[in-house]
């Protein structure tokens, strides 16, 4: 397993992180102890790198994780409180319900620019605090837009950048690869710890996914990337993929699982997506996106439709 540092943290994460919420119960929705063995098996072979979120509902699969005391993995979390009291209750959840003294990372979730950093002000202000009081040890932003990792890279007290990026572009907001990988090297020239997120499209890149995570994998300035594994042997792969290595075996196995799309609960039904499936397996039933997974060939055009990031194969 390669070993980076993270930016001017001194946190020294692996190349490859471990996506949480695939097991959780948003996606996957695997039994916690199975779960949790997901997380062993990855931390047993050399994965030391946790990402989570408050609305993931994974907390409890770390903490089961974490149980035996072997290991002492980097975690990032992510709330979406703005308000001092809010994020100071979400950070205090964190270390309750994983069991934990110290947080590495604690990322203000999903933002989109200047004005949405701005919002969140009192949360950040909280966050100072927390890092003061030693509940964690760096701040960052997730983003899935360009200007969300240009304004973190601006900002004085944002130390990690947690952005979308992908090579077909899918789920970036308001730009393309070229455009984000661009902010990325700015956002690396200012001193900041930047690892990726949805380097397989939320899945609906599976088909190309050793091309897809080698795109990602080889972006300079990235620490590491976070991939979603739900399985012993989506674990094995990332790490081999990663290393260069192919194992038809393996890739076989992991391809053969079963898969479905999965739309998330902030679909708003716009309809996009339902035009562009040439299937017929998508339709609008009480305000939201549904799909026909009988008619569903998991082909993920739908998903470079989506202008909410809603549409995932899990």
């Amino acid at each position: 397993m390669q070993y980076r540092i993270l930016g001017a943290t001194g946190i020294r994460v692996s190349a490859i992180c471990l996506g949480v919420l695939t097991i959780g119960p948003l996606q996957a929705d695997l039994k916690v102890q199975d779960g949790a063995e997901v997380i062993s098996h990855a931390l047993e072979n050399g994965i030391n790198f946790l990402d989570t979120a408050e609305s993931y509902g994974t907390y409890p699969y770390i903490r089961e994780a974490l149980a035996t005391k072997r290991f002492k993995p980097v975690i990032t979390s992510k709330s979406y409180a703005y308000t001092w009291q809010g994020m100071k209750e979400s950070v205090e959840r964190a270390l309750d319900e994983m069991a934990l003294t110290t947080i590495d990372i604690f990322m203000l979730h999903e933002q989109e620019n200047e004005k949405t950093l701005k919002g969140h002000r009192e949360a950040l202000e909280y966050l100072v605090t927390a890092k003061q009081k030693g509940l964690i040890r760096s701040i960052g932003i997730s983003t899935h837009s360009v200007a969300g990792v240009m304004a973190a890279a601006d900002h004085p007290l944002v130390e990690v950048i947690h952005p979308l990026i992908n090579q077909a572009g899918i789920g970036i907001m308001d730009g393309t690869p070229t455009t984000m990988g661009a902010a990325i090297q700015y956002a690396r020239l200012q001193g900041k710890g930047i690892y990726a997120m949805k380097a397989l499209g939320g899945g609906n890149l599976i088909n190309q996914a050793y091309s897809a995570l080698k795109y990602v994998s080889n972006i300079p300035g990235l620490a590491s990337v976070a991939v979603g594994m739900k399985s012993r042997d989506e674990v094995d792969l990332n790490i081999a993929w990663l290393n260069g290595e192919r194992d038809p075996e393996l890739e076989a196995r992991v391809g053969c699982a079963k898969r479905q799309l999965h739309i998330e609960s902030w679909c708003v039904g716009c309809g996009s997506c339902v035009d562009a499936c040439r299937y017929q397996a998508l339709s609008i039933e009480n305000g939201r996106t549904m799909v026909d997974q009988r008619r569903c060939v998991l082909c993920g055009y739908c998903a470079a439709h989506c202008p909410d990031f809603c549409i995932k194969v899990v």
